[in-house]
């Protein structure tokens, strides 16, 4: 079966976000290659004031999942960071920690709607972090 893991982009506070996710989430970055680690790469942009920016970061959650991104080099333009229209969704393993992550990523970000029971048989909620990345926690009571 094929895993599916989100790979999101910001416009030049990638790092900051996912030392973020690493405290929200725990574990260690699988792999962390910034601009000037492809310095020397024919066709990169590479520009000077960019170099500490992050090319590609992956955090392993979980047994068989990576939250990856990136920062957006300035000539590719800029993100829209409150147009994501995706979402990432977060299955919790017990209504604790559906809580503990709900409330840890709504630092700092906006509640869409706030953790409850559904109508549907679920504990969920749904939120923009302080980054603008959206995201749904669920926890399946039935």
């Amino acid at each position: 079966m094929a895993n599916i893991n989100p790979y999101i982009h910001f416009n030049g506070n990638a790092n900051e976000a996912f030392e973020f996710y690493k405290s929200v989430f725990g574990g260690e970055f699988s792999l962390l290659v910034r601009f000037k680690d492809m310095a020397n790469t024919p066709g990169f942009p590479n520009a000077k004031h960019e170099e500490n920016k992050i090319l590609h970061v992956a955090l392993p959650i979980g047994k068989f999942n990576v939250l990856m991104g990136s920062d957006i080099p300035e000539v590719m333009g800029t993100v829209s960071e409150n147009e994501n229209r995706s979402k990432i969704y977060i299955t919790a393993e017990s209504k604790a920690e559906a809580d503990k992550l709900f409330n840890s990523l709504t630092e700092g970000g906006t509640i869409e709607i706030p953790i409850s029971e559904s109508t549907w048989g679920s504990y969920f909620g749904m939120l923009r972090d302080k980054f603008g990345i959206e995201w749904m926690v669920d926890f399946p009571l039935k």
